[in-house]
């Protein structure tokens, strides 16, 4: 891979008249190819029988053949993107080897291979003649671990899972429990952060019933939200802990889905406020 400068031959004079007529010949030469490849998927065709079909297909590998021949070869390979996709899984899912004829090369193909990375959102890939292939990744943000079953799995703002395993790395980030939680961690853990105090004391949210979420704040008290107005009921808990401090008692569950009051449960008898 280089810089993307490109260097010139020393001398700045015109090509000499040999060299004119060399250039007109390669000229003419890739003129012919190209327009034998545009043909190939027209002219070639017109023939539906079996032996058409044969001569098409022969004659679009000599095409590709001879293009390779006069520098329509893959030299290089442009990446754009990458930062936790394994060099190894990429080169295997491009499956292009250098000097590879560049118009065999399935650009299409290879973007599907390379959309089927775990880490890989949107990629595209993209012939720039007469040797290069450009590939631009739009890689997957880590939102947050799921848990379900026992097992930790890491997932993205769609909730698609990115990893099963070598979660070490991840375990700063909130954690979702529930079977149905990743298509909805976005939007709770965007509540959840609308009131940063409260947000850093977040240890999990648990997706109850596939409906709505139970908080789980320093560890040891649950929070239970209702199904619709969340996000309000989320400020009011802000609120009475700025007033009341609630969290510094002995709490044990937090219930917040009625919207008119508050109820308690501690250690010792249940409390409304």
């Amino acid at each position: 891979m280089n810089d993307g400068k490109r260097t010139s031959p020393a001398g700045s004079g015109q090509p000499r008249p040999k060299v004119r007529r060399a250039l007109r010949r390669k000229f003419a030469m890739v003129a012919a190819v190209l327009a034998g490849l545009a043909a190939g998927g027209g002219g070639y065709v017109l023939w539906r029988d079996g032996h058409g079909a044969k001569w098409a297909a022969e004659g679009r590998v000599a095409l590709v053949a001879g293009a390779a021949e006069i520098g329509f070869r893959v030299d290089e390979v442009l990446v754009v993107g990458r930062a936790e996709t394994a060099h190894g899984d990429l080169l295997a899912a491009l499956a292009l080897a250098r000097g590879s004829p560049i118009f065999a090369f399935d650009a299409d193909a290879a973007r599907a291979r390379l959309e089927a990375l775990p880490w890989v959102r949107r990629a595209s890939v993209t012939r720039m003649l007469p040797a290069t292939v450009v590939v631009r990744i739009e890689e997957r943000e880590p939102l947050a671990l799921w848990q379900y079953q026992g097992r930790f799995a890491l997932i993205d703002r769609e909730g698609h899972v990115i990893l099963r395993q070598g979660l070490e790395r991840f375990g700063h980030l909130p954690v979702v429990v529930g079977e149905n939680a990743p298509p909805h961690a976005s939007a709770i853990l965007a509540t959840l952060a609308s009131e940063p105090e409260l947000m850093k004391r977040v240890t999990a949210a648990v997706r109850v019933g596939g409906r709505r979420w139970n908080v789980r704040l320093d560890g040891t008290i649950d929070v239970r939200l209702p199904e619709d107005g969340a996000g309000a009921a989320w400020k009011r808990l802000a609120e009475y802990e700025r007033t009341q401090g609630l969290l510094g008692r002995d709490v044990r569950i937090l219930d917040l889905r009625l919207p008119d009051r508050l109820i308690v449960r501690t250690r010792g008898p249940d409390k409304e406020t």
